[in-house]
């Protein structure tokens, strides 16, 4: 076991921005602790493929215990599970805000508690990154969310607050806020639609996420950023 390669910790990793994330933190030579749901055993054995719904109490920390016990740290933590649920906000049912509220908030409270919990242990401290939305800081008529507005923005707002709390003790904490990029979560029909909420006006690529990410993880004089890749969404149409 080698207790001085570093490990990142990446949630919602079987496919999109997560996959682009196992791939992008193995090219930099980092082991990588892999969750999401339906996620399969990796060939690589620099890969901990952990599976597990983090809606459920306890499983985030449950999948940080299992990167230590395995690779004996954790350095990077990137929050990158969530739902997104677009709908006019009366319309909303009791179930999807208990499926919301419970993968975007609680996911992200059980794994970065128990994360900076062991960067607090490791003498090279951490960095938590959180993927969270520009939706959650600009509204948009044609697509009403305020789920994701209330509990991706509670995440931009912990993240400073995060980033203040542990800056003294070598832990960065900051966010990316994609606008809407090309996956398999948006079919071909509507992506006309949603590149016009973009003043670039096209969708964003995954390979654009991963790249804040890592610029991030280089970045060691930025924490409490919300770094918003997003077409020029945040400045507005």
């Amino acid at each position: 076991m080698n207790h001085h390669r570093k490990v990142a910790v990446i949630t919602g990793a079987s496919q999109g921005i997560g996959a682009g994330l196992v791939t992008a933190y193995r090219k930099l030579g980092y082991a990588v602790v892999a969750n999401s749901r339906t996620i399969t055993r990796s060939d690589d054995p620099e890969v901990l493929a952990v599976p597990g719904d983090l809606s459920e109490p306890g499983v985030g920390a449950r999948v940080v215990e299992q990167g230590l016990d395995t690779f004996g740290r954790i350095d990077t933590l990137v929050n990158n599970a969530g739902v997104f649920v677009a709908k006019p906000f009366t319309e909303y049912t009791d179930e999807e805000y208990e499926q919301v509220v419970a993968l975007n908030l609680r996911g992200f409270f059980d794994t970065t508690r128990r994360a900076i919990a062991a960067m607090l242990e490791n003498p090279d401290g951490g960095h938590v990154v959180s993927i969270t939305t520009t939706f959650a800081d600009r509204g948009f008529s044609s697509v009403p969310a305020a789920l994701a507005a209330l509990t991706k923005g509670g995440l931009n707002s912990a993240t400073k607050s995060l980033a203040t709390e542990y800056a003294t003790r070598n832990i960065r904490v900051n966010a990316v806020s994609p606008g809407v990029i090309r996956t398999s979560m948006h079919p071909e029909e509507t992506h006309e639609f949603l590149a016009a909420l973009h003043p670039v006006g096209r969708l964003g690529e995954i390979d654009e996420i991963v790249d804040a990410v890592t610029y991030l993880e280089g970045a060691k004089f930025v924490t409490g950023e919300i770094l918003h890749v997003d077409g020029g969404q945040q400045a507005g149409h």
